[in-house]
């Protein structure tokens, strides 16, 4: 009997921003490796995650959220994260939101079908609506890809998703490992230790502040029982740090339990996490900064 062949591939998923692709990557991986909010444009970064099977290696990419008119240069650098994910993918998980399925970018729906790779979408949040109108998803998306299978899901519900798994490994290439079989992603831990700071950021803060800040791990040591970790969040401007901090700075201690208790369970042990607030002017529209803080 013949040995059945290694598949291995990069599956990229795609979508509008707040579609649920960082919700569906996590579920799909079966560990929070990107962060996940109510908000848009909650993920800066395309992060991969890694599924091993005996004979199968699944190399999922989260990407930011499609923006038609970047505002500023860090969108800018964010959508150059995108632009990666059409040029490597083998498989599109092209995840659309059922209750905000308008005014999709025609040029994404033109690159994906230029790539010649192959493509699947996920209709997401199915539990947020009838069937009838699900039917309409469907078919507006069937007649756009004729090929593809569309596949009805809710990420956060974990509904579903066997279904994409299988297509997925259906339709990957046949190939050797991309990554060792034991690799979970190809970030390192300060990459997640700062996106956990973030994400925090995100739950805890209103308005402009979230999207105002950038997470840098200025330090990190390793010790058997416990790890120190010095951080530092830039803003934009004095008064958006005086609103992180708080009154006695009671808004920065809480965002710093809150964070440490996360980052304990992400990396197994305990913590010591410090927090700094500093103001670098207009981060997000300076390059040189920019690439300070990882937007390459």
């Amino acid at each position: 009997m013949e040995a059945q062949q290694h598949k291995a591939g990069f599956v990229n998923i795609v979508g509008k921003p707040n579609a649920g692709k960082s919700t569906l990557m996590n579920a799909l991986v079966g560990e929070k490796l990107a962060i996940a909010t109510s908000k848009a444009q909650t993920t800066r970064h395309r992060i991969m995650g890694i599924v091993n099977g005996e004979n199968f290696q699944i190399v999922y990419s989260d990407t930011p959220g499609l923006i038609k008119n970047p505002a500023y240069k860090l969108q800018e650098a964010m959508m150059n994260f995108v632009e990666g994910a059409f040029i490597d993918a083998d498989i599109f998980l092209l995840i659309i939101d059922v209750t905000n399925d308008e005014d999709f970018d025609e040029k994404v729906i033109e690159k994906i079908k230029q790539s010649g790779a192959k493509v699947i979408i996920p209709i997401n949040k199915i539990d947020l609506t009838d069937q009838a109108t699900a039917y309409e998803h469907i078919d507006k998306w069937k007649a756009i890809f004729p090929d593809a299978p569309i596949i009805p899901v809710s990420a956060a519900h974990k509904f579903n998703l066997e279904a994409i798994i299988d297509e997925i490994i259906e339709l990957l290439p046949e190939g050797e490992p991309f990554f060792p079989k034991d690799d979970l992603t190809d970030k390192p831990t300060r990459f997640f230790v700062s996106e956990i700071i973030r994400e925090k950021i995100l739950l805890n803060y209103k308005q402009e502040i979230p999207y105002s800040c950038e997470v840098y791990v200025d330090s990190y040591t390793e010790t058997p029982k416990i790890d120190k970790i010095r951080a530092i969040i830039y803003v934009s401007r004095e008064s958006q740090k005086a609103i992180l901090i708080g009154k006695g700075g009671s808004a920065l201690k809480r965002l710093g339990i809150e964070s440490r208790k996360d980052i304990e369970e992400f990396v197994g042990k305990q913590v010591y996490l410090e927090l700094f607030v500093k103001v670098m002017k207009d981060w997000r529209d300076d390059d040189m900064k920019l690439k300070q803080l990882g937007y390459e």
